[in-house]
């Protein structure tokens, strides 16, 4: 992937911390960048890519959007959170998912696709 086409990404943010590999998928960090740029702030990645080995990937039935490379979690809180899902919701995002208590607060993104069992769009909280 040409990360030069993401200005305001690198891709060591989304590297999984399990196995050091980077699977983030073209279509997915377009929405990104251009989410970014309307924001016009920077953005933490707290978790980009996660390997399906991953131990979260691993707990679970079957591998998550991070898996496919098509999820990020964002360090945010407050009114820039309601701004990132305002405009999550404008860029073609999908999944939400918004975990606002305490320490560690973040907005997950993805854009997949509806399937059976998975309905999107679709917003939770953890």
């Amino acid at each position: 992937m040409d990360w030069d086409r993401f200005a305001n990404f690198q891709p060591h943010e989304f590297v999984c911390s399990h196995t050091g590999k980077n699977g983030m998928k073209p279509g997915f960090m377009e929405k990104l960048q251009a989410l970014r740029t309307e924001y016009g702030k920077p953005m933490t990645v707290t978790s980009g890519y996660r390997h399906p080995t991953h131990p979260i990937e691993a707990r679970k039935a079957s591998p998550g959007a991070h898996a496919s490379g098509r999820a990020a979690d964002i360090a945010v809180s407050g009114g820039d959170a309601l701004k990132i899902i305002e405009l999550a919701l404008k860029h073609g995002f999908t999944g939400i998912g918004v975990n606002q208590k305490g320490d560690g607060r973040f907005i997950h993104l993805d854009d997949l696709k509806p399937e059976p069992g998975r309905p999107r769009p679709w917003v939770w909280s953890y």
